[in-house]
């Protein structure tokens, strides 16, 4: 294959003896037996992951792959095996293993290449190799920061199919390692398991082998960052209730700075998530249950103050007043002096013609008193009768609504 015993930019004084044996008449780009598939076991270490992103919807990952594989053309005798350069793997056939959910991925060349290649007598190859890839993961945010995501890790070739090559993991689930031990930052591994499956494409059949594990984040950080900050801010929102309604700057300051803060902590929540979504995410959902609870504070104290202020308009508008003795009962006191002129009028007209002005009182009082008695009932459901009451209504209302929407919120997102 090779003339003048060259193997590519190797030689045959710069190759081991048994090495040097093996190649001779070896063609690296043949697969072996081709009788038949070639069997190739996977087995994988999961050394880290360095980062779960839930803008890009992936995560990086270092991991050392292992594969094996009979090839016939390298039995050699004796029992032991020969560990060669990585570099030699130039002089050998290969599988052609991709990961198809790679967005960007690289091989560790520090200080070299981080390859390595094991011959065992029987035509045995090990090749591992240190593989660092950032992988997709589609994420379902919709119980965040309460989630959990399952990733895969998978595994294909990329030119032989099914009747050329069959992968299979070399010892089930114990075939990869790592994840037991793996610390992250946000998330915790709760499981993994493996499968073997195959990927259809327009070209074929292709064996596949996928790592699937299950992260839940840990959800005491966002309890600390975001959770208890929004409660503490719909508290102090209920400050409002117990301060005077005539106190206006307070109570006003206390509204307006709760809803802004609120807004802020609502916009820094999302910095760390993507901009568009087709879903509410459940932080969502509490940042707004708690955004409505403080701005309704703020609109139960204009609900106050605008009855309050109505109240006021009406004792001091009034010019007659009447006050009932308990010893004269047909008869009041009349304070103003605008009262007077009225009891005149009718008094003059009397003289004139009693029996017409009394008729016309009674039919232009019988169609004003309707009037005003539908007026009456339609502004009887917007009028209170104290607005004192609503501050001391909104006292227990508010807390008590607050809790059991929590209840509700909590029982949702952990247990459903």
């Amino acid at each position: 294959m090779f003339p003048n015993n060259h193997w590519g930019e190797w030689n045959g004084s710069q190759l081991q003896p048994t090495i040097q044996r093996l190649m001779k008449g070896y063609n690296r780009y043949l697969r072996p037996n081709f009788n038949g598939p070639v069997e190739i076991g996977m087995s994988l270490d999961i050394a880290s992951i360095d980062a779960i992103s839930e803008i890009n919807m992936d995560y990086t990952a270092t991991i050392f792959l292992r594969q094996r594989w009979r090839d016939s053309r390298l039995v050699f005798p004796g029992n032991e095996s020969v560990s060669v350069d990585g570099r030699l793997v130039s002089l050998l056939w290969i599988p052609d293993t991709f990961i198809p959910d790679s967005k960007r991925s690289f091989l560790h060349d520090v200080t070299v290449e981080n390859r390595l290649i094991r011959i065992f007598s029987n035509g045995t190859v090990l090749y591992a190799l240190r593989i660092t890839a950032t992988i997709a993961c589609n994420m379902d945010l919709t119980k965040y920061p309460m989630d959990k995501q399952v990733c895969t890790l998978q595994l294909e070739s990329w030119g032989y199919n099914i009747q050329d090559v069959v992968f299979y993991w070399t010892r089930g689930n114990d075939s990869v390692k790592g994840l037991d031990t793996l610390r992250l930052a946000q998330y915790s591994v709760e499981s993994y398991y493996t499968s073997v499956t195959e990927a259809v494409y327009e070209t074929g059949h292709y064996p596949k082998l996928v790592l699937h594990f299950s992260l839940r984040r840990n959800v005491l950080f966002f309890i600390l960052e975001t959770y208890v900050p929004s409660i503490l801010l719909v508290v102090l929102s209920w400050v409002s209730f117990w301060i005077s309604q005539s106190s206006v700057p307070a109570r006003t300051c206390i509204g307006v700075t709760t809803v802004l803060t609120m807004t802020t902590l609502m916009m820094g929540a999302r910095t760390s998530l993507p901009n568009a979504n087709c879903f509410i995410k459940a932080i969502d959902v509490y940042l707004g249950i708690c955004f409505t609870f403080i701005f309704g504070a703020l609109l139960e104290y204009a609900c106050a103050h605008f009855y309050t202020m109505q109240e006021f308009a009406e004792s001091n508008g009034n010019g007659l007043v009447p006050i009932v003795n308990s010893s004269q009962p047909n008869r009041s006191a009349e304070v103003g002096t605008t009262a007077e002129e009225p009891a005149e009028e009718p008094a003059k007209s009397d003289t004139k013609n009693p029996a017409a002005s009394t008729e016309k009182a009674q039919s232009q009082g019988c169609g004003l008193s309707s009037v005003k008695d539908a007026s009456r009932r339609a502004a009887a459901v917007f009028i209170v009768e104290n607005p004192h009451n609503i501050d001391r209504h909104a006292r227990t209302a508010f807390p008590t609504a607050f809790l059991f929407v929590n209840i509700l919120y909590w029982l949702y997102y952990l247990f459903l």
